[in-house]
């Protein structure tokens, strides 16, 4: 979902404290909770054998004028017949990100022809999407070529295995929300971060990724822990949710500085502050941190929204059911209290959740008053009955 907000001239920062002041303005923004809207993500796969390595020609063949320039540099990137942009990722699984809704029927109908369009473009090519949040069939293969993720290899190398799998063999359901009114923005943050491993157990179905974290309900989870706790372990839950997350990305290292050249791996290790400080041999501007922030991938991500990534990528269909429990369980500060109350038993428990699921006895109580909670609250959601009774008979089949 794209933020809607000016886009600031860039500047050069004077000190830490000014640019902990950017990001904590930028990344968290109150008002009416009016907006929502789901990203999408999944491994693309040759119909005939899905262990075999994506070919890169027929995927761009396949995607046409919609495919980005990372894929093909002079393509026009066209959006899909909604208005949502097709993005593809380092191993070539696609996303769609769809804009801002105020209605979750039209978010619904807006993402379903979106998925269809997709589907038979790859089909006519012999591809098909994945069905699970990670691909089991083939170890991680990076297919796009550019600096970025050429950076983002180098960094997460030096931690092990655990970077590559999760840039190339991992795919997500996101779900982003408005942060509300200024005096419910703590609950709403609370509430979300409690949520997640109640939420991972629910909607868990990678249960390897290339051969590895065998018999994990959310192996995907497990490697994007992996990959660089910096930058993807949760955010801090505290009475100033925003200067926490500041302080949090300037001292986080940069892993890439764009310039002219082909490579943008830093020529040493430094932090944000630290390039403020002087540790580079220009200084950084708020462009520098715009992009910094984009290599921030924690479970919830404070964009000036809420980015909910802690879901597996379902199977066909499957996505309607999790967005719109999260858009029920907080379409009211009353329903946001008795997520808090639901989920206390649960909370901090991701690992817990993406190693065992509901096979947690303190995570599946939860899970059990969470979708009570949200089938009562669904009703709110503008959805029909037929709907909504569809989506409550799925949630109570997860139990």
């Amino acid at each position: 979902m794209t933020a809607l907000r000016d886009q600031p001239a860039p500047a050069v920062f004077a000190d830490r404290a000014e640019a902990e002041a950017y990001v904590a303005s930028v990344c968290f923004k109150h008002g009416p909770p009016r907006l929502f809207g789901v990203e999408l993500e999944w491994t693309v796969h040759h119909a005939e054998d899905p262990t075999r390595v994506l070919d890169p020609h027929r995927l761009a063949t396949a995607l046409g004028g919609h495919a980005p320039p990372t894929l093909v540099p002079d393509s026009p990137q066209r959006p899909l017949p909604s208005g949502t942009p097709l993005t593809v990722e380092p191993g070539g699984q696609v996303e769609i990100s769809t804009p801002p809704c105020t209605s979750l029927p039209d978010l619904l109908r807006t993402v379903t022809q979106d998925i269809s369009h997709l589907t038979a473009l790859l089909a006519d090519h012999g591809l098909v999407l994945g069905d699970k949040g990670a691909d089991q069939h083939r170890r991680p293969t990076r297919m796009l070529r550019v600096p970025r993720y050429a950076a983002m290899e180098h960094a997460f190398g030096e931690l092990g295995q655990d970077g590559i799998s999760m840039m190339c063999n991992t795919a997500g359901l996101q779900v982003c929300l408005d942060f509300g009114e200024q005096k419910h923005l703590q609950d709403r943050w609370a509430a979300v971060h409690q949520l997640g491993p109640v939420m991972i157990a629910l909607f868990a179905n990678s249960p390897s990724i290339g051969g590895l974290h065998e018999g994990w309900a959310s192996a995907r989870m497990r490697t994007l822990y992996g990959c660089d706790p910096v930058r993807t372990r949760p955010s801090a839950v505290c009475a100033d949710p925003a200067g926490a997350y500041a302080r949090r990305v300037l001292d986080t290292p940069v892993i890439a500085v764009r310039g002219p050249g082909s490579s943008w791996i830093p020529p040493r290790r430094f932090t944000f502050a630290e390039w403020i400080g002087g540790a580079h041999d220009r200084r950084p501007t708020s462009d520098d941190l715009d992009y910094h922030l984009s290599l921030m991938f924690p479970p919830v991500r404070p964009r000036g929204y809420i980015e909910i990534r802690y879901l597996d990528t379902p199977p066909p269909g499957g996505w309607i059911a999790p967005s719109a429990l999260l858009v029920a369980l907080f379409s009211d500060p009353s329903v946001v209290d008795g997520v808090l109350a639901a989920t206390e038993r649960a909370a901090g428990r991701w690992l817990v959740a993406a190693r065992h699921g509901l096979a947690d006895d303190r995570v599946a109580r939860a899970a059990e008053d969470v979708v009570a909670l949200g089938i009562e609250a669904l009703p709110r959601t503008g959805l029909s009955p037929e709907q909504i009774s569809t989506i409550s008979r799925e949630l109570e089949g997860k139990l």
